[in-house]
């Protein structure tokens, strides 16, 4: 089979990029009194052992050891006239790891900003060419401008780029947390399309700051254009230790904003200074389940032979989906399904539930793909043995649609009602990692599905009797990054048959009100999440490790306005009260959530 083109592979889905060849290289001991790209030829085994390293964490694209070797830069080694050959070398080095790779893994050529001084800039394009030509006979894929400081310079490496038309090329520029160049142009302007130069393959975004710092920029960047887009951010901001300076973004941090970067949209993921491979071997056991699972939408044929039925009204469907249609305050508690199979604690945790009117218990499917029993088995234990019903979440990460539409059809059986779907977290954020998420369909589909299987009709559109009488729940993430995102899926979601949803934990009871606002139109209920913080190191974990919650700082601040444990317990459970009261009249009632377990604290909310 043909290997797809670097534009189209960018098209098709997530492309993880390598890291920090320089750091790499620091770490080895090579130190920068020396030309590192001269290593291409005095060391190519220490060079080829880097990408190697790179490759085997997952890398789809390795960035070759050129960045400055430029004439000009070469120089200052007495290198300037090797330029040409380092290119090639450096191209070499970084294809003969690829080719090994039993996989599609593409090399970018790297080209670092090039010199400002007035007296080099009528050999710019020339130096640009020398650099483009060596790469390319050395088997670069495409051109990859790194760090580039302003659109001046990248309109210097696009008119270079018009004497190679059939090479691809990527233009990255370093931007501050500000979303500006160096010279205070914005994100918006830099990207924009040239007159009557190339358009590159992708822009892209690289060093200049941190993860966070970059989130910004990368937000206003895929609204700029439509071309794709390439983040590569330093592992955070770099402090000097006994004469070195060391990076202290760990993996899982740069990793929880790559996931943020796709959720925005970007193309590619990857990292510059201070990343390394362990960097990106977390960057690629998350992002590369996550583009599986933007899966194509379930169709579902209809059948000429079997008619739909009429779906049980929903006030009739469960006592929960009774309150909600009535417009009765509803209250839920959400309890994960232990490790092992002792469900004994459980069930007398919903008991005690129970006892103080909680409405219905929320059991997740695999939160952050852990393994648990099956959230069905706890379900039907729960609702048999404590008497009180159960909202069950349905993952699509981990069953195919036939294996699903069993699953839903074991929930009729077992007389639970109220399923909440979603498409799940990817199997990198578990402790098993090289598991596969199969990602048939995402919560939408199953939605469908679901719809259908109320109407008597399977998958195959084959009859089944007696219908089922499912309450169709969806997710809904008030603070999304990309809200028009959210807001277009949650349509989509009420179109396909959703008939209530439930939120994120919403720590920002002003960011739910104004969600609320542009919802409300879909007129379905809606129930808050609400998450009892537990102290400021939890609140830290949930900013920073938590897909798709956003804690303000003055959260933060209030957290840390206290010292011991317990007081910042009770600082949470207040501010978990003060949301409640805040939106109390926009939402139909709560999810509260119960870390580590602790129904007390989750009692304490709901009965304030």
């Amino acid at each position: 089979m043909a290997r797809p083109s670097f534009p189209d592979a960018l098209r098709a889905g997530v492309l993880v990029f390598d890291g920090a060849i320089g750091t790499e290289i620091y770490r080895r001991h090579v130190f920068t009194n020396r030309s590192f790209d001269e290593l291409c030829l005095s060391d190519p085994q220490l060079i080829r052992q880097i990408h190697r390293d790179y490759c085997e964490a997952g890398a789809d694209v390795l960035t070759t050891n050129t960045y400055a070797a430029n004439r000009v830069a070469l120089d200052r080694y007495g290198l300037g006239n090797q330029a040409g050959a380092i290119a090639r070398a450096g191209a070499q080095l970084a294809r003969q790891v690829a080719d090994a790779a039993g996989r599609t893994v593409f090399v970018a050529g790297s080209i670092g900003p090039l010199p400002r001084q007035a007296q080099y800039q009528a050999l710019i394009e020339s130096m640009i060419a020398e650099q483009v030509s060596g790469l390319v006979e050395g088997g670069a894929d495409f051109i990859l401008f790194e760090t580039q400081p302003d659109r001046r310079a990248l309109v210097q490496c696009a008119a270079a780029m018009a004497r190679f038309p059939d090479v691809p090329f990527v233009l990255s520029v370093a931007v501050s947390n500000q979303g500006e160049s160096a010279t205070g142009e914005p994100i918006e302007h830099l990207v924009q399309p040239f007159d009557g130069l190339p358009l590159p393959a992708a822009w892209g975004l690289n060093c200049g700051t941190g993860p966070d710092g970059l989130l910004g920029p990368v937000e206003r960047a895929v609204r700029s254009t439509s071309l794709p887009l390439v983040v590569q951010p330093n592992a955070g901001l770099p402090k000097e230790v006994e004469n070195r300076w060391i990076y202290y973004c760990s993996p899982e941090y740069l990793t929880s904003y790559a996931r943020r970067y796709v959720e925005l949209g970007a193309a590619a993921v990857g990292g510059c200074c201070g990343t390394t491979p362990d960097h990106i071997r977390e960057v690629a056991r998350a992002i590369k389940p996550l583009a599986r699972a933007r899966v194509k939408p379930v169709t579902l044929e209809p059948s000429p032979e079997t008619k739909p039925k009429q779906p049980t009204p929903f006030a009739e469907k469960s006592r929960f989906a009774w309150r909600l249609a009535h417009r009765q305050w509803v209250t839920t508690v959400e309890l994960l399904p232990p490790r092992g199979y002792d469900l004994s604690e459980t069930v007398a945790k919903s008991k005690v539930l129970h006892r103080h009117g909680v409405d219905a218990i929320n059991i997740p499917d695999g939160p952050r793909a852990s393994s648990r029993i099956s959230p069905l088995i706890t379900a039907q234990r729960i609702q048999q043995e404590a008497q009180i019903e159960v909202i069950l979440h349905f993952c699509c990460r981990d069953r195919n649609l036939i294996g699903m539409q069993a699953d839903l059809l074991a929930c009729a059986a077992c007389e639970i009602r109220n399923i909440l779907f979603v498409t799940g977290d990817p199997p990198k954020l578990g402790n098993y990692p090289h598991a596969t998420g199969v990602f048939d369909a995402d919560s939408i589909g199953m939605v469908a599905v679901q719809k259908r299987l109320n109407e008597g009709i399977d998958l195959g559109g084959q009859a089944i009797d007696p219908q089922t009488h499912a309450v169709i729940g969806v997710g809904l993430d008030p603070t999304a990054l990309d809200e028009k995102r959210e807001l277009d899926r949650f349509r989509q979601k009420v179109e396909a048959g959703a008939e209530f949803a439930i939120t994120q934990p919403v720590f920002d009871p002003d960011a739910l009100l104004r969600f609320l606002d542009k919802v409300q139109h879909h007129n379905i209920p809606i129930v808050a999440g609400i998450w009892p913080l537990a102290s400021y190191r939890n609140a830290l974990f949930m900013k920073n490790e938590v897909p798709g919650v956003v804690i303000p700082d003055w959260i933060l601040q209030r957290m840390a306005s206290v010292s011991s444990r317990e007081d910042q317990l009770k600082m949470g459970i207040e501010i978990a009260r003060q949301s409640v009261e805040r939106i109390r009249d926009r939402v139909w009632g709560i999810q509260v959530s119960a870390p580590l377990g602790k129904i007390a604290n989750a009692l304490a909310v709901i009965e304030s």
